[in-house]
């Protein structure tokens, strides 16, 4: 489990995170949703260790984690623009955390993983000859190797559209599901972060507006915000909200 208490943090002296206070259970997918310089960004790179925060806590699996650097969270990120090695194939990308980690993964276990994201036809492309879709797997592949105790994912399908992004999607939840992996979103999409996620943390200039699941989200907004920001970014009624997620939410 993932708790954060009290945590703020500032940027030349202005106030981008205050008092967030948050539970996440293990395996659960949790988006972090918010307008653009809502804090939400800030926030996962806190949880990452890239960035420090200026007062709270982070407890993971009970143990105090604020001061632990970043290399030694056991936690792994796969960024907006995936970061892959253009000069490597998908296999050299997949692989290429396990340098200095020899034995994290058996060769079994990474066949496993090069099988489930169904990456081995594409194994000896270079990155250029890759789809979106392909890319992020390869993203994900190579994030999974290295056994994160925790996923983080940086608008993970703001390049995708259609098809591969439903994909996407499917893997993303199948991945926290088989691996039990605790996976935290960060999106601008309501839509995403709606049928993504199991929870949803909407964040408003450095507050948290609402933490709770789609269907509270959609049935019980706690604020005008909340409501106004779900419906104006779909831009449909909220009746059709519904019909546009299914039975689940209703």
């Amino acid at each position: 489990m993932l708790k954060l208490q009290n945590i703020s943090k500032h940027f030349n002296k202005k106030l981008v995170l205050e008092n967030i206070n948050l539970e996440i259970k293990t395996g659960e997918i949790v988006s972090l949703l918010g307008p653009s310089g809502s804090g939400k960004t800030t926030l996962l790179n806190i949880i990452l260790g890239l960035t420090q925060m200026d007062d709270g806590k982070i407890i993971f699996n009970e143990k105090d984690i604020s001061t632990i650097p970043m290399k030694n969270r056991g936690f792994n990120i796969v960024f907006q623009d995936y970061a892959l090695f253009p000069n490597l194939n998908a296999y050299e990308n997949i692989v290429y955390g396990l340098r200095n980690k020899k034995g994290l993964t058996s060769e079994k276990e990474l066949q496993e993983y090069i099988d489930f994201l169904e990456l081995k036809p594409h194994l000896t492309k270079k990155i250029g000859e890759l789809s979106g879709g392909q890319k992020q797997r390869v993203a994900l592949a190579r994030t999974l190797v290295t056994k994160p105790k925790l996923l983080l994912l940086d608008e993970p399908l703001s390049a995708l559209d259609g098809v591969i992004k439903e994909s996407i999607k499917e893997r993303i939840k199948s991945i926290a599901k088989e691996y039990k992996l605790t996976t935290i979103i960060v999106t601008h999409d309501p839509e995403e972060a709606l049928t993504l996620s199991d929870k949803i943390l909407i964040i408003n200039k450095g507050n948290i507006s609402q933490f709770g699941t789609p269907q509270e989200i959609i049935n019980r907004p706690n604020n005008q915000f909340v409501d106004e920001f779900i419906l104006n970014q779909l831009r449909i009624k909220r009746n059709n909200i519904y019909q546009l997620f299914g039975e689940k939410y209703a």
